[in-house]
């Protein structure tokens, strides 16, 4: 079991630290990018960032992720006694709250909102300068909670001896 736990902590390391390092790109520099621009031109690019997201590569990290962090719940909750099970735990709980359900709940909701939107319309200014706040603050969120589930799943496999 300790094998099985360390192999997939590693991976679980590596998709957390990738889907938050693209978060950390969005919150660094991205998102500002976006609000120097005009409304239309933000509201434009971000529609379309919102359609290319959807693919094989960012999905495939981002849930084989949360999958891999809810099968560490699982895996721990047999093995309680080894002394990295609460470093699995709580990196497996801060990707799947803190970056799953964050994405779910918070920026998922607000692209949605933006989609609706046509980026020519006045009327989506407001919309699009509410939209920049509210969205990178649960991105910020979701960046942090990513970078340390990648923090506790590396202190939980060190803890374990590695191997």
């Amino acid at each position: 079991m300790n094998s099985l736990i360390v192999l997939i902590g590693m991976i679980a390391l590596l998709g957390s630290a990738l889907v938050g390092g693209v978060f950390f790109a969005f919150s660094s520099f991205v998102m500002k990018a976006l609000a120097r621009v005009s409304s239309e031109q933000g509201i434009a690019a971000m529609q379309s960032i919102n359609v290319v997201v959807i693919n094989r590569s960012f999905l495939g990290a981002f849930l084989g992720t949360t999958l891999l962090s809810l099968v560490i719940i699982a895996l721990v909750l047999v093995s309680r006694s080894h002394p990295s099970t609460m470093f699995l735990l709580g990196g497996a709980i801060c990707y799947f709250a803190g970056t799953f359900l964050v994405t779910v709940f918070g920026n998922v909701p607000l692209n949605d909102q933006l989609a609706t939107v046509s980026a020519t319309d006045p009327a989506a200014v407001a919309l699009w300068e509410d939209y920049l706040r509210q969205w990178t603050v649960w991105n910020h969120i979701r960046t942090a909670a990513a970078m340390l589930a990648a923090l506790l799943y590396g202190l939980g496999i060190m803890q374990n001896g590695g191997a």
